[in-house]
């Protein structure tokens, strides 16, 4: 029975795509070790503005203040609720996670790349340092919101990507699935047929130095080489097709994989 990761963006947990994605995760589940980790930055953002609160971004990451911070353990907490009631109907059997699972501490200062040369502080940020689910029961399927918590009980924003990529070689998973707003890595972002259905740590370093792979797809491939690195055994970035894609390699999304 392979362990499987599931990483659910913000902008695929809206009612038009859930159902379907909820269908394909419960069908996986039926057949293997699941858990799910979702964002909601997209949510976050909207429900931020409509409140007055100006978003801090630095080199593409968000800085969390406690306003910002109250935002989004409320967003969070409905959409994994969601999520949640969406597997349940899909015959799933979820196990919510708002902001238990994820040990974490608070991100000292430091430099990012784009952002100057002195250190920054984003506030209310967490990195990962472990996770609570010891009793993960057999057949049950965590869904895992993007906060984590400290052992005083402080409550920390943590990207999405780094939730599931953490816990992913936590879990020496045999596949982390990143189910995203394209259909895979293309050699032309603009062209679905230029699709690329496997693709190694070197070719893929190769395509980003070549300017094949742009905008926020390349954060997301070095991501993905971290983990691979670390131990997790295959990454599959998908649109769509989630069930289809992991029983039928190459059918659909991008299969990324350490070497040939």
């Amino acid at each position: 029975m392979a362990v499987i990761v599931v990483k659910l963006g913000g902008d695929m947990l809206g009612e038009s795509r859930l159902p379907s994605l909820a269908g394909d995760i419960a069908a996986l589940a039926a057949e293997h070790r699941v858990a799910v980790v979702h964002g909601g930055g997209p949510q976050a953002t909207a429900e931020c503005e409509r409140l007055g609160i100006a978003p801090r971004m630095v080199a593409g990451r968000r800085a969390t203040d406690e306003a910002t911070l109250a935002v989004m353990k409320r967003v969070l907490a409905e959409l994994n609720g969601a999520l949640c009631d969406a597997l349940a109907a899909a015959g799933a059997t979820p196990l919510p996670f708002v902001d238990g699972a994820v040990r974490a501490r608070r991100r000292p200062p430091r430099v990012y790349a784009g952002a100057g040369e002195q250190p920054i502080d984003l506030g209310l940020v967490g990195d990962v340092v472990g996770f609570r689910l010891a009793d993960w029961p057999r057949g049950q399927v965590p869904v895992l919101a993007s906060l984590g918590s400290d052992e005083a009980g402080a409550v920390y924003n943590i990207n999405a990507d780094v939730v599931a990529n953490q816990l992913a070689i936590a879990l020496d998973a045999d596949l982390l699935a990143l189910v995203t707003a394209v259909d895979g890595v293309r050699r032309d972002v603009r062209d679905p047929a230029t699709r690329i259905a496997r693709l190694t740590v070197e070719e893929g370093r190769a395509a980003i130095a070549r300017g094949e792979v742009t905008g926020g797809m390349i954060p997301k491939l070095e991501e993905s080489f971290a983990a691979l690195a670390a131990g997790v055994k295959s990454i599959l970035i998908v649109g769509g097709d989630l069930a289809r894609a992991v029983r039928q390699p190459g059918s659909a999304g991008t299969l990324l994989v350490s070497s040939i």
